[in-house]
C-alpha cells in the first residue's frame, strides 16, 4: 500500500516548521498501467471497411442479353487505365474502345451520358470488364464510381477474344 514517508529533520535547523514528506508513487503508477490495458482490450480499434456487393441469387441462370443501347462496357487495363465502349460487339472496331480517366469524375461523366442517352433508363446496365494485367485498385475504383453515380445494375464478366484483341492494340 501507498505509505507516507516523513523525514525527520531534528538533527538538522528546521526551515519554516515544514516537515518532509514523500508519498510512494508505486501504486498510483500500477493503476495507471491497469486503466490503460483495460481500454486497450476493451476498444475497436477500427471497423472493417466493407463494400457492398450485389451478388445474384443461386439457382440456374442463363446468359442475359443486354440491348447495347441500354448499357456500357468498361475495360479495366494495365496502369489504372480504362476503356469504354458502347456498341455491339459484332460492330466492334479499332475506333469503338475509347479511353478515359478517373481524374475529373470523367468515368462518372461517361457513365451519366450514357445512361442519359439510353431508351430504358431503368434497365441501364454497367459492364466492367478487368483485363488480366488491370490491379484490384482499379476495380475497387471502378466500383466506387458506379456507388457515385447511383448504377445499381451492374456486372463484372470476362473479356471476350474480340475485347482482348482490341485491347491488346491499345495498350501496344
Amino acid at each position: 500500500m501507498a505509505e507516507v514517508q516523513v523525514n525527520d529533520r531534528s538533527k538538522g535547523s528546521k526551515k519554516n516548521g515544514r516537515i518532509g514528506i514523500k508519498v510512494d508513487m508505486t501504486p498510483m503508477v500500477d493503476l495507471g498501467f491497469l486503466l490503460i490495458t483495460f481500454f486497450l482490450f476493451s476498444t475497436n480499434f477500427s471497423k472493417p471497411n466493407v463494400m457492398d456487393l450485389g451478388l445474384p441469387a443461386k439457382g440456374p441462370h442463363g446468359p442475359t442479353d443486354i440491348d447495347y443501347r441500354n448499357s456500357i462496357t468498361f475495360i479495366l487495363g494495365k496502369d489504372s487505365k480504362v476503356y469504354y465502349y458502347q456498341d455491339e460487339r459484332k460492330n466492334l472496331n479499332d475506333n469503338s474502345l475509347k479511353e478515359v480517366s478517373f481524374d475529373r469524375a470523367q468515368v462518372a461523366k461517361t457513365i451519366e451520358s450514357a445512361k442519359a442517352s439510353a431508351p430504358k433508363k431503368e434497365n441501364f446496365t454497367v459492364i466492367i470488364k478487368p483485363a488480366d494485367d488491370s490491379q484490384y485498385k482499379t476495380l475497387v475504383d471502378m466500383l466506387d464510381e458506379l456507388a457515385i453515380t447511383r448504377s445499381e445494375r451492374y456486372g463484372i464478366s470476362e473479356m471476350n477474344d474480340k475485347e482482348k484483341d482490341l485491347y491488346q492494340k491499345k495498350v501496344l
